[in-house]
C-alpha cells in the first residue's frame, strides 16, 4: 500500500501544549476508526509552524478525506516513491 507524507501548515504548531496535541491525535484516531483499516497514521513530526504526517493509504484522496473529516489542514500530499537511510550508502 502506498505511503504518503502530508504537510500541514499550522502557525505555532511547535508551541502546541501536550493537551492540545493529545486532542488533535484523538480526533485523528477517531476519524481513522470511522474510515476503516485501509488508512493508517504512522507518525508525525511537529516543527515551528508545520506538522508533517506519514500515512499509509490506498490513495491521496483518502488522506484528504481524513483531513476534511477531522478538520485538519492539508497543504501538500506527496506519495513516497522510495526510502533511503544510512544503510543505503553501504
Amino acid at each position: 500500500m502506498p505511503k504518503f507524507v502530508i504537510e500541514r501548515e499550522i502557525p505555532g504548531a511547535g508551541k502546541l501544549t501536550p493537551d492540545e496535541l493529545k486532542a488533535i491525535s484523538k480526533k485523528s484516531c477517531d476519524v481513522l476508526r470511522q474510515m476503516g483499516p485501509q488508512i493508517q497514521w504512522v507518525e508525525s513530526f511537529v516543527t515551528g509552524d508545520k506538522i508533517y504526517c506519514v500515512y499509509i493509504a490506498p490513495d491521496a484522496e483518502s488522506v484528504r478525506e481524513h483531513a476534511q473529516r477531522g478538520g485538519f489542514p492539508v497543504n501538500r500530499v506527496s506519495e513516497v516513491k522510495r526510502m533511503i537511510d544510512p544503510t543505503t550508502a553501504e
